[in-house]
């Protein structure tokens, strides 16, 4: 049994986006609980703590906690999130099972990047101390992720892929469809009343799309 509490062959992990942090899973983890089926929501701050925030470290403690699994992983992330998933899928296709990509961009917009990094200068701190990273770090992380683009090497991945995308989310929105056409083994879901955040815009819908594709595989 996939989800069984006494054998769990697969290990679910959810990771959160650039502006969220752990918690945001938690109504997702609550609810698939519910239903028998646990998961994991690392908090991408805590684990590269003490490291100097960019890309190539956060993904590098990424990385060492997926390694800390013996088992096939089914990886989920939203944005952020999903850029990880997707490269560490790349760099060790046999750990995956199956990944759930939301709102993930098959590049980053340099000009858009410009202006949130712009409009984060004008934050004030404290508005950062919620996702338990200083203003600078998160400056810094969200620069260093300028030339991230895995649509090439993404194309050669065969795991069964869901790729969701929240209807409001028109700017991940051509992300999402070419990453469907790019990728042979993938399932492209657009869901409802949701904008970017899905985990936060429509949890109960997630959970059961969730449901469904991991019961599946």
């Amino acid at each position: 049994c996939l989800y069984g509490r006494e054998h769990e062959p697969m290990k679910n992990i959810l990771i959160h986006g650039l502006g969220q942090n752990s918690k945001d899973w938690d109504t997702i983890k609550n609810e698939l609980e519910t239903r028998g089926i646990s998961s994991v929501a690392p908090d991408l701050f805590d684990l590269a703590r003490g490291r100097k925030l960019d890309y190539p470290t956060v993904y590098q403690a990424f990385s060492e906690l997926c390694e800390s699994y013996k088992d096939k992983l089914n990886l989920c992330g939203l944005s952020l999130g999903g850029l990880l998933a997707l490269n560490y899928a790349i760099q060790y296709p046999r750990k995956i099972n199956s990944l759930v990509l939301i709102g993930t961009p098959f590049e980053i917009p340099k000009g858009l990047l410009k202006f949130q990094n712009f409009v984060f200068k004008l934050i004030p701190k404290s508005a950062f101390q919620s996702m338990g990273v200083s203003k600078k770090d998160f400056i810094r992380l969200s620069k260093s992720m300028a030339e991230l683009n895995f649509m090439e090497s993404a194309a050669t991945l065969d795991c069964p892929t869901l790729i969701l995308c929240g209807a409001k989310d028109k700017t991940n929105m051509e992300s999402a469809k070419r990453f469907h056409e790019a990728m042979k083994n993938s399932k492209l879901v657009i869901v409802e009343a949701s904008g970017h955040e899905v985990n936060k815009d429509n949890p109960n819908e997630l959970v059961r799309v969730l449901q469904d594709f991991w019961a599946e595989r």
